[in-house]
């Protein structure tokens, strides 16, 4: 595979009365086509500013952020780079712009100048792809949080991205809407081989990833398969991070009772498993 993005030494300042803070300090980072990546960090570590640069919405201040090869601070390609790299963010009601569902999902359809039988199929497509064909005559200030991220999502399919980035897109959702998000999420990469980059807090969206970058302060702290990440409790806890559940009870116990049990279990089944082995062997 070769890479869709890549960073060399990218840094990101902004100043206030004070100076210079900078948000991104030094960054090294290459990602490549087809995987899905998660981007861990606390508030204030970077993460989302990173996600900026990935669409050309932030430029670097020094360093260089590369889209398919092309340089994101070059304004002559930042047609193209929007083009290849697509955008989820947080809040859907802020994607939203048109009254009906699949007037939504073609408006980024309409002002490329796709021809008007094209829209038609790409929307439908899009809509069936995230489970909300139904819904394509309802009005999306009627559906719920989980339905509105997932059309926003659809509008992303219907452009046909090689990159999407999602910037904490279940941040407002309830439990329900978060599964539905995530399960769209797999989709995009499983099934349509899209590239995913997904920003998020939370651990149980992160171990679903094929690979966890971790940033801190501005760094990558970070970087490898969900259980090479997850295993690092300690060094996450420093970060101010959590860890998945299943990895904390596992960790806990070491700790509380002596034991040598691997904690390197991402599922509630994995973890019963390796309780059940314990408890049998001794």
């Amino acid at each position: 595979m070769s890479e869709i993005i890549k960073t060399e030494q990218l840094t990101y300042a902004y100043h206030d009365e004070d100076g210079a803070h900078f948000a991104l300090n030094g960054v090294d980072l290459s990602i490549e086509r087809g995987q899905f990546v998660a981007v861990l960090g606390h508030n204030g570590s970077g993460k989302s500013t990173l996600a900026g640069h990935f669409n050309a919405i932030r430029l670097p201040t020094g360093g260089k952020c590369y889209v398919d090869m092309m340089d994101t601070a070059d304004p002559q390609t930042t047609y193209e780079v929007r083009k290849t790299v697509s955008m989820v963010f947080q809040n859907p009601d802020n994607q939203l712009v048109a009254t009906v569902v699949e007037e939504d999902v073609a408006f980024a359809l309409e002002n490329l100048g796709v021809p008007p039988e094209e829209i038609r199929t790409r929307v439908e497509d899009a809509l069936r792809a995230v489970g909300m064909y139904e819904f394509r005559r309802h009005a999306p200030h009627m559906l719920s949080g989980g339905q509105k991220q997932r059309i926003a999502i659809a509008g992303v399919i219907a452009v046909m991205p090689r990159c999407v980035v999602l910037d904490e897109p279940t941040a407002m959702l309830d439990p329900q809407g978060r599964r539905e998000v995530m399960q769209v999420v797999r989709t995009l990469n499983t099934r349509f081989g899209i590239t995913v980059v997904l920003i998020t807090h939370h651990m149980d969206e992160a171990v679903q990833a094929d690979r966890v970058v971790v940033m801190h302060a501005g760094r990558v702290l970070m970087d490898g398969a969900p259980r090479e990440i997850f295993t690092q409790v300690d060094a996450l806890r420093q970060a101010r991070l959590t860890v998945p559940q299943t990895v904390e009870v596992l960790y806990d116990l070491n700790r509380a009772a002596g034991t040598s049990l691997p904690i390197d279990a991402l599922s509630v089944s994995e973890c019963a498993d390796t309780l059940e082995r314990y408890l049998k062997a001794n």
